[in-house]
């Protein structure tokens, strides 16, 4: 009983963990003001324009594809802390700049925000994790990536509120603004992270190489292969559920449209539970465990709120999800950092998140058409299977980490490094 508290302490007073955390609050912070200020701001500029309130979302999602291989790669060959410092300036000034050109009419560089920092995620996000991986002990790793899980949980219940709130107070130029200092804060609060180490030797291998290297590593070993085969029907699964949360209101409920703000409500004041029950059983459960039961769970609520018609049921199996959707998060992130040298945590990275991220545009692209050919607690249904096809694969993740790491000893302890 006494394990808890004494992991929660000694993970606070880590200063890596204590300025990443302080950084990603200014960045969801400015994340969120930014995505809700500018999709009404647009909303209002074009009228109502489907193509122009779209491309938001391109604008938001198609750089991971483009630049997650190159950011991850590049993170393992760069400074960490120097990438993660200039990546949020570099957004902040960016932020700027737009807002120079709103204020003399050119209301369309909203747009050039969201590209800039959604580019500079796919640097900063596996250079945080290498840090992590450096610097926070194993035993901690599980418990300190819930952390970030929850503050997003917090994030997702308040951010739409704040930035909703922030443009119709005060308008676009302010809402700006504030995205650009949020953005800045978050660059200074990470300048107190420990210094970056000096690169041991010159690197022989050219960026190609590198990039060629992260596929090959990720594909030979079977813990991480099994993970991308997890991020693609996970990412999949979720893609079917997002866009058809309105219908599941208004079709399997018969209520009208804004109800579905109770939904959201809901998984978002779970996800926070969740975020906290993760961190305080980290060291009890292993992230294999997590993963499986989290998944499991996510397939049965899912095909239950399908079929719900009641709507106190189909809130409790809201929440039921929401609760177990963290573990999944952490757990992926915990195997990842476990599984993968650091030397390969940034290419990793830049392999397994477009997985998810196509997975899930895939299946938003094809859900309207399966919505207009097949009942909706049949295409909750489909979502389901695809959890639990995860589960399916999430089993041999347990014994290929159990071998991956007993490989990782017998090398240690012959002396030998490892390939």
């Amino acid at each position: 009983m006494t394990e808890m508290p004494t992991v929660s302490t000694s993970l606070y007073k880590n200063r890596l963990v204590r300025a990443i955390t302080i950084s990603m609050i200014f960045l969801q912070i400015g994340i969120w003001v930014r995505n809700f200020a500018i999709l009404l701001f647009v909303v209002e500029k074009t009228n109502n324009n489907p193509y122009a309130v779209s491309m938001i979302s391109v604008i938001e999602f198609a750089p991971i594809f483009v630049f997650s291989f190159i950011g991850g790669t590049f993170a393992d060959r760069w400074r960490p802390k120097l990438t993660m410092v200039c990546c949020d300036a570099l957004s902040a000034i960016s932020v700027f700049g737009v807002l120079l050109a709103i204020m003399f009419g050119g209301w369309e560089a909203v747009f050039f925000v969201t590209l800039v920092s959604a580019i500079t995620s796919q640097f900063s996000q596996p250079s945080a994790m290498k840090l992590y991986k450096h610097h926070v002990p194993g035993e901690q790793l599980q418990a300190g990536i819930a952390v970030f899980q929850t503050v997003m949980a917090i994030f997702t219940i308040l951010g739409p509120l704040m930035g909703t709130f922030i443009y119709q107070k005060f308008g676009i130029n302010v809402a700006i603004g504030i995205v650009g200092v949020a953005f800045l804060m978050s660059a200074v609060t990470l300048l107190s992270l420990p210094p970056d180490r000096k690169s041991k030797g010159k690197r022989e291998q050219n960026f190609m190489l590198e990039l060629a290297a992260g596929f090959r590593y990720v594909w030979n070993r079977k813990v991480l292969a099994l993970l991308g085969g997890v991020f693609l029907v996970a990412g999949s699964g979720l893609g079917i559920i997002v866009p058809l949360g309105v219908f599941l209101v208004t079709e399997r409920l018969g209520l009208p449209k804004e109800s579905l703000q109770w939904l959201m409500a809901t998984n978002g004041v779970a996800m926070l539970i969740g975020g906290g029950v993760v961190m305080g059983f980290a060291r009890r459960f292993s992230p294999q465990k997590f993963l499986a039961v989290g998944l499991l769970v996510s397939s049965l609520t899912i095909v239950g709120m399908g079929l719900s018609t009641i709507l106190w049921v189909t809130l409790a199996l809201q929440f039921i999800s929401g609760l177990f959707l963290p573990s999944i998060h952490v757990a992926i992130n915990t195997l990842i950092l476990q599984s993968a040298e650091e030397e390969f945590v940034g290419r990793v990275n830049g392999v397994l998140n477009p997985l998810f991220v196509g997975g899930m545009v895939t299946a938003m692209s094809v859900v309207g058409w399966l919505k207009t050919q097949l009942n909706l607690e049949i295409v909750y249904g489909i979502s389901g299977l695809l959890f639990f096809t995860g589960v399916v694969l999430s089993i041999p993740i347990a014994r290929a980490f159990s071998e991956q790491q007993q490989e990782t000893k017998l090398v240690l302890e012959n002396g030998e490094l490892p390939d």
